[in-house]
C-alpha cells in the first residue's frame, strides 16, 4: 500500500480572557492548496492550555499518520517544551509539579504518529496566519457557546480554587 506523504503546516494560537478565564483556540491547517480552520471556546481555562489545545486539535485533524508537519506557534511554552525536550523529562517524572499533564499526555500520543517540527513565531507581529489564528481564538473565547475544560475545572474544584 502506498501512502502519500505531503508537507503540512499547522498554525496555532490560544487566547484567554483573564488567566484563568474564558478561553479559545484557533488553528489553520495548510497542505498545498488546501486550507482548513478550526476553533472552539471554553468557559474556564488558561492561555497555556488553549495554546496546547490548538496544537492538539490541529494534530487530531490529520487523516493520515506518518506525515511531515511544521507547527507554527507564538507560544514559547509549547514550542520550547517540545523542541528543548522538557516534556519528555516530565513524562519520566510523572509530570510531578507540572501543569496540564492531561493535555501533554494527549499531545504525546499524537506526536509519535508524525514527524513534527515546531517553529516559534512572534505573535501580533503581522504574520498573516498567526493573526488569523488569533482572530479565531479570540472570537471563540468571546462566543456564547463555550465548552467545559473538564480536566481544568475538576482540578480547580479539587484544589478548592473554584466554588
Amino acid at each position: 500500500m502506498f501512502i502519500c506523504k505531503v508537507k503540512i503546516s499547522i498554525y496555532t494560537d490560544g487566547a484567554a480572557r483573564g488567566n484563568p478565564g474564558r478561553g479559545g483556540y484557533g488553528v489553520v491547517l495548510v497542505s498545498g492548496s488546501h486550507k482548513k480552520e478550526l476553533s472552539a471556546g471554553y468557559r474556564l481555562t488558561t492561555n497555556n492550555r488553549m495554546e496546547l489545545m490548538a496544537v492538539i486539535k490541529g494534530l487530531e485533524a490529520m487523516k493520515l499518520h506518518n506525515q511531515d508537519i511544521n507547527i507554527y506557534t507564538d507560544s514559547k511554552y509549547v514550542c520550547e517544551s517540545v523542541e528543548k525536550k522538557w516534556v519528555f523529562n516530565w513524562v519520566q517524572k510523572g509530570f510531578k509539579d507540572k501543569k496540564n499533564p492531561d493535555l501533554w499526555r494527549r499531545f504525546l500520543e499524537l506526536y509519535k504518529l508524525h514527524t513534527i517540527k515546531f517553529n516559534w513565531i512572534k505573535g501580533h507581529n503581522g504574520h498573516a496566519m498567526n493573526e488569523r489564528c488569533d482572530e479565531l481564538a479570540t472570537a471563540a473565547a468571546d462566543s456564547k457557546q463555550l465548552l467545559i475544560d473538564e480536566a481544568y475545572e475538576k482540578e480547580q474544584v479539587e484544589n478548592n480554587l473554584l466554588l
